[in-house]
């Protein structure tokens, strides 16, 4: 017996099932670990919480067309669960309790594994409860190039609304009749909290078209973690180019972000390009996200970036600075702040455009409640779970939501991007956003692709209004 058949007669009673196999490795998930810190605010120590990602830092970056595997360790001891702001996943991996996946429990993890289709600057939150007032939540960068074409440097800002206070305690308060609600309440309208001062608010909001700026009082207004009395310094190159990714993780509150005598350029809007649109002031309601480019001068020098809460003298902000310049101190107040409007939103222009169809049809959205006893709600329903409407994959959808309320809503809608059609009665080709500002007695339509087949929520993003009704679904069906 030769060589050769030796090796045929010992493979001969051999199975090929016996035979080792070479497996195929999937990639470790990213680890994001939820977990509570300690934070000094005004010289007071508070309990927060954080989410952190490699390296210790918090939230994620990663590139357009990468997977997003990702594993999500609860180590406090709540339930918790993170939303993918920005991001459209498929149904039961938006991270949203009760729309498809329940919480994580203390100790508990959750993957996440969805082909990430959208670029851009976008973040991390709780969907639970009051957690993301309590500063659970972090930034979601997705790059689009590893080297940036355009910027010499980049980023990245993080708002907050914070309070020492319990957050359900707050709401609580509201929903008694009490509290900053009904301090807020208009001239002539009686005393707080009273039946009169509910329907005298009511009519004067109707009248005036204005309303409540705020209802919660907070303690300061936060910058990456630091008020003004500390603000981050970003320290930058003579003539470099810096993008900043703004996102407005407050969870009540609409700021402008001021660049006092800088000028800088607006180019994205919630993670989507728009035509670049100079200016030194520009509104950013609660969960939207701006991109700022700016342009340092060649002889250098310290600019401070304020972000201004609407109808507040208090205000927060950041230094950008070269080597060597005078860092100014910073006043923690200014001049109030006024409210957030449409005026710019009338001007943004998307860079990506829709696909040429018709609407199929549309949808009436009102946005309702608001009395002393904070109840708020859609269709004058105060549901989380109620349907708003149904869709067929493949339909292009209007939806025109009109704001009966005296407070400014912005309104989130999950797993889809929109367009801004028209702002009252003036069609607009207007940007691509996921969260959209509707001032008090104002109507803005949005127009959406039914490409994401599920249950979504779609809701007002200011958390207590959120918690107390503005809250609805919109869902697929087969039938006509």
């Amino acid at each position: 017996m030769n060589r050769r058949e030796l090796l045929l007669t010992g493979l001969a009673g051999t199975s090929l099932m016996g035979l080792p196999r070479l497996a195929h490795a999937e990639p470790e998930p990213t680890l994001l670990t939820v977990s509570k810190r300690v934070l000094e605010v005004k010289g007071k120590a508070a309990t927060v919480f954080g989410i952190t990602g490699p390296g210790g830092k918090p939230g994620l970056s990663l590139m357009y067309g990468e997977h997003f595997r990702v594993r999500v360790r609860n180590d406090t001891d709540t339930d918790t669960i993170v939303h993918w702001h920005g991001l459209t996943p498929p149904f039961g991996q938006d991270g949203v309790a009760m729309y498809g996946q329940p919480a994580i429990p203390p100790g508990g993890t959750k993957d996440y594994d969805f082909a990430n289709t959208r670029a851009g600057t976008h973040w991390m939150h709780s969907h639970l409860g009051l957690q993301e007032q309590q500063l659970l939540a972090a930034p979601l960068i997705v790059n689009e190039v590893k080297q940036p074409v355009f910027d010499d440097q980049e980023h990245v800002v993080m708002l907050h609304d914070f309070t020492f206070r319990n957050p359900q305690e707050i709401l609580a308060e509201l929903q008694g009749g009490g509290g900053a609600h009904a301090g807020h309440m208009m001239p002539g309208m009686g005393q707080p909290g009273s039946a009169d001062a509910a329907a005298a608010g009511s009519m004067d909001a109707m009248m005036s078209g204005m309303g409540k700026l705020n209802d919660i009082v907070f303690d300061a207004y936060l910058a990456n973690d630091r008020t003004l009395d500390d603000p981050e310094v970003v320290q930058v190159d003579k003539g470099a180019t810096l993008r900043l990714r703004i996102i407005n993780g407050a969870a009540a509150t609409n700021m402008w972000i001021d660049l006092g005598g800088f000028e800088a350029e607006l180019i994205a809007v919630d993670g989507n390009a728009i035509y670049p649109m100079k200016g030194s002031s520009f509104p950013l309601a609660m969960a939207q996200r701006a991109d700022l480019r700016l342009r340092i001068p060649a002889e250098g020098g310290a600019f401070p970036v304020l972000f201004r809460p609407e109808g507040l003298t208090e205000r927060t902000g950041i230094v950008i600075a070269t080597r060597g310049a005078v860092i100014p101190k910073l006043a923690p107040e200014g001049e109030e702040t006024p409210a957030l409007d449409l005026t710019q939103e009338r001007l943004y222009r998307a860079v990506a455009k829709l696909p040429q169809e018709p609407v199929n049809r549309t949808e009436v959205l009102m946005l309702t409640g608001g009395e002393t006893n904070y109840v708020w709600g859609l269709n004058g329903e105060a549901n989380p779970m109620q349907p708003l409407f149904t869709m067929r994959q493949g339909e292009r959808i209007a939806v025109m939501m009109h704001n009966m309320t005296g407070m400014a809503h912005p309104m989130h809608l999950h797993g889809h991007y929109f367009k801004v059609m028209a702002l009252g009665n003036t069609v607009i080709d207007g940007a691509l956003r996921d969260v959209v500002l509707v001032p008090p007695m104002e109507s803005v339509t949005i127009v959406f692709d039914a490409d994401n087949p599920g249950s979504w929520p779609f809701h007002c993003h200011h958390a207590y209004h959120m918690n107390s009704g503005m809250m609805g679904s919109v869902g697929y069906t087969s039938a006509a």
